[in-house]
Parts: C-alpha cells; structure tokens; sequence
C-alpha cells in the first residue's frame, strides 16, 4: 500500500467536503479563467519542471488568451513548496518551449515579431535573448543533438504568390495543390547559425519525431489538399537515417499512425493507430498500439491485453507507459519489450490520474490528478516503473477558487441500445435533498466519438458548476457512438445514426426520473458540435419533453453538410452510408440524408431554442446556423435566438464570445428551464445612479426609514456574509433605529436615516437592549473584522462621504489643514443619510458607507473607518485617524451548522 498516496486522497477529499458545505457561488469569469497546467517538460536532470499556463491577455482590447511559460525547481523551495518563476510575460503567447541539452537554457518560440524568431532564455533569469530570425517561419523545434535543433518551415512565397499579394488579390482556389503550401523539414546549427534543409519532399510535413541520439527522423507528409475532407489518399509516412539520407517508406496499410516515438536506445519506433471497419473514411475505431525495429520493415502490434484501445502513450527509456480508454475514466499502464501489460500502482487515485511527463531518466513524473467534482492538482512524484510514490504538490492553482461551492458528481450506468451499459457523469444540484424532484439540463459532449470522463470538465462549452447552483441536476451522457468504451460501441453509430444514441439519452432521463431525482416536466438540453446535433433531434423526436434546448455549432441539414463541412465527405460516408446522390431504396438519392435531417421536420419543434454559431465555422458549416434560426423563425411555434460570433471557428477562442454564449445560455435556461424572469435592462448601465437607486429601493424600509420592524419597533436590516459566519448590518446605525431604544435621542424632521453619532456608553447600551429584543447577541465588530472592514474602506473611502468627497480634487496630506479650516465656516453638516452612496461587496453581500459618513466602534477601544470630516490617507499605512463623528454598525453571530 502506498500510504503516501492514500494520505493525500484523504486530504484531497476533506477539501472537497468543505468546498460542498461553502456557499460560495460559481460565476461565468470563474469558469473562463480557471488555471491548468499544459505543456509540461523536465530539464535533462530532472531538477526543473518547465510548463505553460494561458491566462488574458492584459491588453484588455486584444481580447484573447495568451500563454506564459514558468519553470519550477524541485531542489529549491520557499515557505516549504516548489519555487516556482514566471519566465515569460506580455500579450504574445509563448509555446513550443524546449530545454537545451546540458538543462541551462530554454529556446522557444513567440507571438511577438511576427512570431517568426527563435529565442533563448537562461534557467537562472535574465530577459529572453533572440537566437535567430526564419524568415519564413519557424515550428515545432526538437533536438537532434547538442547544438542543432529540426524544426518546420518552408521555402517561401513563389513569384505567382508574391504577384498576386501585390496586386492585393485575394482570390482563393480551392483544393489548389499548384499553390500548396509545402513544410519541409530543416535543421538549425547555433554555432553556425545556418539552416540546411533535411527533406525533399513534395507534400507538406504534417509531424514528425527525432531518436534521442538524432540518428532517425521519422515524419509524416499529408495526402493531398482534399485529404481532410475525404481522407484521400491517405497519409505517407518515412524514416529517414540522418547520418546517410536513406529514407525509406513505413507504416503503409495502417489507418492514421500517431504519437510516433523512439525508444532511448533508439532501436524501436512506436506509434498508435486506429482500428476501425471503414478505414477508407478515417472512420472512428479504438487505439491499437505498435512499433517498428528501426531496420525492419513490418509494424508489430503490441499485444494491449486491453479490449477499449488505447487513447495515449509516452516512451520512457525503452518502455511504453499508455493510457487505456477505460469507459468513463482513463487506466494507466506500462508496457515492457516482451513483457505483459501492467497497470502502474497509484494507489486511491488510480483511473483519475493524467500521467503529464517524465524525467529523461524515467525516475520522476509530473501528474495531474481529478474528478468530476475535484479541480486539478498537479503532482511531481518517484517513477518506479511500476507506481508513483511519494507525490508533492507542484504548484497551488485556483487559489481564488478554494471557497467555491463544489457540486456532487458520481458516474452513473443505465441499459440503453440493445440493453447494453451506458456510462455517463451526473452532477447533483446544490443542496440537494433526497426524496426532493429537480429539474435535468443534459449537457452533451461532441465528436460524436468524444467521451464524457469522471474528471474536471468545466469550461465555455459545459459547465456544471453554474448549473447545479441553480438547482439542477447535470448529466452528460456517453451515449453509443463515444470513444473509451470499446470497438462495436463506438461503431454502433455507423450508417446508423442518431438512434442509439436517442435511445440511450432517454433512457437515462428515465432511469433517473424513476429514481424520484428528476422531474419529468423540468428537462433540458445544452451541447456543442454533435453535441448540438443530439440536442436538435431530442426537440425534432420528442417536442413535448424539453423545456429548454441549447445547441451551438449544430447540423440540421445533412445534404449540405456533404460539400460544406471540413471532412464532410468521409464523415457522412463513414455514418450515413454513400453519398448524397447515390441510389438507395429503389430511389435516385440517398434518402438517408433527408431522413437524419431535421431541418425537414422542423415543424414539430415546440422547445424555446437559443442557437450559437461562429462565422468561420468549417467543422460544422456557418450556414447550418442560418438554416436552422430560419426554420424556427418562419415555424414561430417556439421561441427561438441566434447569436453569430463574428470571426469564430468551430471553437470560441475570444474572451468576450466565451462570455457572452454563457451568460446568454445561462438567461435562457433560467427562463425557460427555471422559469425565471430577467431582470436584464439593454437601457440601465450598471452603477448607474438609477441603477443605485433601484438596488438602494430592495432593501428593508418601512415609512422611508431604513430597517425592518419587529413589536413594531424599528430595528437594524442584518445581512448575510455566508454561512457560519456573521450578519451584519446594511446600513450604519440610524437616527431613527436609535430613538426606538432611546426616545430622548434628538432625531431632526426628515433626519430619520441619518447616522446615529454616539457615545461608546450610548452605543454598547443599544446593543444590550438590541440583544434583548433579538434573542441573539449583538455586539460591535471585533478587531478582526475590523481591521477587514478598514481595509475596504481604505479602498473606497476617497469616493464616499469623506473630506477626499468633498474636496472635489484629489487632495494630499499638506492640504487637509487648509480644507478644514474652510469646513469650519460651514453651517451646516457633512453627515447624509445612510445609503448616499453605492455599496460595496463584502462577501457576499453590499453593505453601504463602508468608506465613509461616520467612523464605526470595535468592540475593542478604538474604532475604524472614516466620517466625513476625516482625510482618507492611501499611503498611510494601517493608521486610522481620530475621528470626531462615530456611529455603530450592528454583528450578529449566526449559529453553526
């Protein structure tokens, strides 16, 4: 038993049980700016960690995501973790980054300069320094020894080209292979900083791999400029000996090889290829694992002793570590030159776990564990060979997502087509109580040969979190036709589509509505891509049963789809059996494609649809979109919206069209899912006074005094900061509140909802008789809290009811005599009414004049905040002055759960 490892499962699932009990909500900003580790790499030693972490760019009007490369030190730490250093900064994404061989520097490449220069940067700091300038550009760079790295370009612009660029003709042809863009391989020397070429080819390079001792060179070239729409011819594969030039043609009869990697002593080359009946289309199949001897001439297949295929592989040393489609999570195994599949030991974590990359020696591995309902934590642990032990946490992500609420998830089995299991991942609503009926949004994953895995899958596209918050139960279903679940399953779609999968997505709407957890007349559905397509037909076959549907970059009009779609033609011969125009049925036509169409049945749609679609789609063609928009438009039994992201492929990659889709998504379903109203304006602005003013009209208020009545007696409003923490009061003490404990308090015609200026006898008077009246104990805010109150206040305090207010300028330190001093001669108070000015978040609440208007007891001696006569200082520190204007602001202790 690995205690180590079971010591940090149980640490990990203590915080996901904290995560459940916080009530913390999810937002959309939340979602679109998680963290993840990618492009993870080990300096020679294995002493560095080299990885990319996407985040915005900071030039808010890019509107993009760009990457940072940072690099950890497993020999250094600081405050007991890892010291991590952020290598890179500034709105150009920085990738393809590579360590040189003796582990002092890292050569990369850039956005920036047109993102056509090679760079360099020392481990131990220093500003990045170009190596090289490539004039027609530069990916991909590997090492094929010490000083020279392979790399991808091509030859440049022919005359013709450069010709029509002057004449600013833009003119495409289609399927051109005379004006093919053709990516040789080459090799940079740093010493003689010279390029030479290394393949002659007359196709592109579409990959390629490097031995670790730069003896071979494998590599790909694509078929033809129509290859990705009718996956012909296929593509050609070579292995080349670098030393001589003999190159020699491999991996003929196979369908796509892939993750081509030598072995470190070189001698062999693996690779994945897929199995499938069609191989003619490129047709979706299961992952079969194989090598080449480097001098021999047949691929051997390794046996897996795995029936679902093989998604993934890494070589380590001589050894083959592979990721096994295990339905709705992934196996991790290790495979040995002549030996037998062995699952490699990772303890509680096993089938959650993403091997990410291994140390050169093979001795470290850098790993991410999650689930469904556990963000990813990244691990740097001992390789054995056979288990990860001793694992350390990398690097702490997501540090402002630690409070979320986290929603329930557990995998989920149902009999679906011909009886056979269905996986699927289901999501509880919050505070979900049993015996208690919720509404269901399905949230389907695309492909259709994707799969829905038990790990953290939260992103612009799906997105549990925001919806179990809301009180829904999520699931994503990996109905027949997904990967992971084995050959016949995922061809059980083939010239057989949609109604495997429409059995499937049913039955488990039924399974859990039969369990009591799901009522039958609150059901909806969300998807992306093929994703969009199931959710289109749900509505097409079964109108009454959906109260809401969500698709983006959808079909509806598979006729279209043949000629329009990227790979449509081997998609539509691989699932629905021919062409458009051949003869089926006795019919001139393949009805095949009228009969999966939607669009021809449109007229039964009776479910309120919000469609997305980006302009430069070419997986899912744009005008599919239109077409569908327009069916429903002129039906006008439902309703219906279209937004169009301008400039967006078949994935939204601009930060705003991520955020749009899902707050618009999100509107919709509470509308029509939750039956919920918006409250969205097109014509209020946001902290608007208006829009003060209407948030301000919320609140509690009986005559026009702020507060609430209890025995009719007017007492503080108290808020929520969350659960087991405090209540608090909105508003600083009132005039009015006051007087109902204390008739004497002189309370002025209209003066009602002015601050309450006290005494600290007066104020700790008020709160006994308050904590009477209550039943509960009031009482000031303790040291604590206010020191976090002050803090805010610090922040705001210039634009509130302060001196800084109404100096009308921004006033510093020397002038705040001057300015009182012509306080002095007023007549009249400072002092507004509570409410003035906006609030302030604090937690989860506003709470008004935090900043300003009167300064606030403790329950210590002293008191924080500022009065309108008090000069907020930004630099001076945690000071807080001496006030001559003090109120009180009501804390109430909420009982524990």
């Amino acid at each position: 038993m690995n205690y180590r490892l079971t010591a940090l499962l149980a640490i990990l699932l203590c915080s996901c049980v904290r995560a459940q009990t916080d009530d913390a909500k999810w937002t959309v900003d939340d979602i679109v700016h998680t963290e993840y580790v990618s492009n993870v790499s080990f300096s020679p030693n294995g002493s560095m960690v080299l990885w990319s972490k996407q985040r915005a760019a900071e030039d808010k009007k890019k509107d993009k995501f760009v990457h940072d490369l940072y690099l950890t030190r497993l020999d250094s730490r600081k405050d007991g973790e890892f010291r991590t250093v952020r290598l890179t900064t500034g709105d150009d994404s920085d990738h393809s980054a590579v360590f040189s061989r003796d582990g002092e520097d890292i050569y990369f490449l850039s956005g920036r300069d047109e993102g056509k220069k090679l760079w360099k940067m020392s481990v131990y700091g220093g500003e990045a320094q170009e190596v090289q300038e490539f004039k027609n550009g530069i990916s991909d760079p590997q090492w094929i020894d010490e000083h020279t790295l392979a790399y991808v370009s091509y030859e440049g612009k022919t005359l013709t080209a450069q010709e029509l660029e002057e004449k600013k003709d833009d003119v495409v042809v289609i399927e051109d292979t005379s004006s093919w863009k053709i990516d040789r391989l080459y090799a940079y020397d740093l010493k003689e900083k010279q390029s030479t070429r290394l393949t002659e080819n007359v196709k592109p390079v579409g990959g390629y791999s490097v031995s670790r001792d730069g003896k071979y060179l494998a590599y790909v070239l694509k078929g033809s400029p129509h290859q990705a729409a009718d996956a012909q011819p296929k593509s050609e594969y070579y292995l080349k000996e670098l030393a001589t030039g003999t190159e020699r043609r491999i991996f003929t009869g196979l369908q796509g090889p892939r993750n081509l990697q030598f072995s470190l002593s070189g001698e062999r080359l693996y690779f994945t290829a897929t199995k499938s009946s069609d191989p003619e289309w490129d047709g979706a199949g299961i992952g079969q694992l194989y090598y080449l001897p480097v001098n021999g001439t047949e691929p051997q297949a390794v046996e897996l002793d795995w029936e679902n295929g093989v998604e993934d592989i890494t070589v380590v040393g001589n050894d083959v570590v592979a990721s096994l489609a295990n339905r709705a999570t992934m196996r991790q195994a290790i495979y040995r030159p002549g030996g037998k599949r062995r699952d490699i030991d990772l303890d509680t974590l096993a089938d959650h776990v993403s091997l990410m990359a291994f140390s050169e020696d093979g001795k470290k591995v850098v790993f991410q564990y999650s689930t469904a309902s556990r963000l990813p934590t990244y691990f740097v642990a001992d390789f054995t060979g056979d288990a990860v032990k001793n694992p350390e946490e990398l690097v702490k992500l997501n540090q402002n997502l630690k409070k979320k609420s986290i929603a329930r998830s557990e995998v989920i089995e149902w009999e679906g087509y011909e009886g056979e299991l269905v996986s699927g991942i289901l999501y509880y609503p919050a505070n979900y109580r049993e015996g208690r009926k919720y509404p269901l949004m399905l949230s389907i994953h695309g492909g259709p040969s994707g799969a829905d895995l038990d790990r953290w899958s939260e992103r612009w596209s799906t997105y549990p979190q925001l919806l179990s918050q809301r009180g829904a139960f999520v699931l994503k279903p990996n109905y027949h036709g997904s990967s992971n679940h084995g050959l016949s399953y995922v061809e059980s779609i083939k010239q057989n589509y949609y109604e495997p999968e429409m059995e499937d997505i049913t039955a488990g709407i039924d399974r859990l509505i039969a369990e009591g957890k799901v009522h039958p007349d609150s059901l909806g559905s969300m998807g992306w891509s093929n994703g969009a397509i199931l959710t289109t037909m749900l509505t097409v076959r079964y109108p009454d049963r959906f109260k809401v549907a969500c698709p983006g970059a959808g079909d509806v009009n598979w006729t279209s789809d043949f000629g329009t779609c990227s790979f449509g033609v081997s998609f539509d011969q691989s699932y629905f059996g021919g062409a458009p125009w051949d003869d089926t049925n006795g019919k001139n036509y393949n009805e095949n494609y009228l009969i999966k169409s939607p669009l021809f049945d449109m007229e039964k749609v009776k479910t309120p649809t919000i469609i997305f679609h980006g302009s430069e789609d070419r997986a899912v063609p744009r005008d599919q979109g239109w077409e569908y928009y327009r069916a429903l438009q002129q039906i006008a039994q439902a309703p219906v919206r279209f937004l169009w992201f301008p400039g967006q492929p078949h994935g939204l990659q601009r930060i705003t069209h991520q955020k749009r889709k899902m707050e618009e998504e999100l509107a919709w379903i509470d509308t029509y899912l939750f039956g919920k109203d918006s409250k969205d304006n097109p014509a209020l602005k946001e902290g608007s006074p208006l829009a003060q003013l209407l948030e301000k009209d919320t609140v509690a208020k009986h005559d026009e005094l702020y507060g609430q009545y209890e025995d009719d007696i007017l007492l503080p409003e108290l808020v929520s900061l969350g659960a087991d923490t405090i209540s608090i009061a909105r508003f600083e003490l009132t005039a009015a509140q006051y007087a109902a404990f204390d008739p004497q308090y002189p309370v002025t015609v209209g003066g009602g909802n002015l601050p309450a200026e006290l005494t600290r006898p007066q104020a700790e008077a008020y709160l006994a008789w308050l904590s009477k009246k209550m039943g509960r104990q009031a009482r000031m805010p303790n040291e604590k809290e206010a020191k976090q109150l002050q803090e805010q206040a610090r922040k705001v305090g210039a634009k509130e009811n302060t001196l800084n207010f109404w100096a009308g300028y921004e006033i510093t330190r020397d002038e705040v005599t001057d300015l009182r001093r012509k306080v002095n001669e007023l007549r009249t108070t400072l002092i507004k009414p509570v409410g003035s000015f906006a609030p302030v978040q604090v937690g989860k609440v506003k709470l008004y004049d935090v900043g300003g208007n009167v300064a606030e007891y403790t329950s210590g001696t002293g008191h924080y905040g500022y009065s309108a006569y008090d000069f907020v200082d930004s630099t001076g520190g945690d000071e807080v002055p001496a006030s001559d204007h003090i109120g009180l602001r009501v804390v109430v202790d909420q009982a524990k759960r």
